[in-house]
């Protein structure tokens, strides 16, 4: 397992626990609430966020948070998961607003991707929304680039995803 770094982090940033799931719900329906007909699906393709490190370990990752110091809210998550050999998936990378334009994201993004490195991964994929404007600007500045494949994930968000990849 990739050590946390230490650094200059705004909160305490640690591997997810169960617990963590209300906090989790809300940092990541706080950011879905900023896209107009994003919402969350607590019963289908968001039921991994009622015990969201048990869901990660499970499937073989890893999910993270970095919390405020003194409650119990989250600044920003990510998780990563196996998605083939030589290969490593990102996933869950939400920032809420309060927190943005402080290089989170991209220090959250070098840590699953030290990880992919320790697992031998050869590039780091992930999908993300179409509406997700910033987060595709992220991801290129980041050296990612679209595949031009998409998916539909089918959910009451009518949400169609676009694969990203990073070779390492």
């Amino acid at each position: 397992m990739t050590d946390l770094p230490d650094g200059d982090w705004p909160g305490v940033l640690r591997l997810a626990t169960d617990r963590d799931a209300a906090a989790v719900r809300q940092l990541i329906g706080g950011c879905f609430a900023e896209y107009e007909g994003c919402v969350l699906d607590p019963e289908g393709i968001d039921a991994w966020m009622a015990a969201p490190a048990s869901t990660y370990a499970d499937k073989g990752g890893q999910f993270w948070v970095l919390a405020e110091p003194d409650t119990a809210a989250l600044l920003a998550c990510v998780g990563w998961g196996p998605d083939r050999p030589g290969r490593l998936e990102l996933k869950n990378l939400y920032v809420s607003s309060s927190a943005r334009r402080r290089g989170l994201g991209a220090r959250l993004v070098a840590l699953v991707e030290a990880t992919a490195q320790e697992h031998q991964a050869r590039e780091v994929i992930l999908w993300t929304d179409t509406r997700f404007l910033d987060a595709h600007r992220l991801y290129a500045g980041l050296g990612y680039r679209r595949t031009g494949a998409q998916r539909a994930l089918h959910d009451p968000s009518n949400s169609i995803e676009y694969e990203f990849v990073k070779p390492l």
